[in-house]
């Protein structure tokens, strides 16, 4: 199973920005899909969460500026980022909760990172 992430760039604090992520491959269901961040000389932390039916949890430091949707359709989970800050300045990851075809277990599927940088 591979993870493509998308979407990152540039922005002026206050801006806004939408990740996404799409898996690909021997997929038979995908459970938890989240996004995750790392900035430059700190351990990667959890941004925000979507369960397999669609109930969202978030870091205190994204919640009510962020938002995590999924389409299970396309197999894509996406981050709408409004307000954004510098201190939101890092690679961003998305990561899945995944069960291929012909397995019994889940495992942990993990995209490449995209970057974002807030700043003026």
């Amino acid at each position: 199973v591979q993870l493509q992430a998308s979407g990152g760039g540039l922005v002026q604090p206050g801006g806004s920005l939408r990740l996404s992520c799409a898996a690909s491959g021997n997929i038979f269901s995908i459970n938890i899909m989240g996004w995750y961040r790392q900035a430059p000389g700190k351990q990667r932390e959890l941004v925000a969460t979507i369960s397999g039916i669609f109930v969202p949890t978030y870091s205190d430091s994204v919640k009510g500026r962020f938002a995590i949707s999924r389409d299970n359709a396309k197999n894509t989970v996406y981050l709408q980022m409004n307000g954004l800050k510098p201190e939101d300045t890092a690679v961003y990851y998305c990561k899945m909760v995944v069960r291929t075809y012909g397995s019994n277990w889940f495992y942990d599927a993990w995209g490449q990172g995209t970057q974002l940088t807030v700043s003026s």
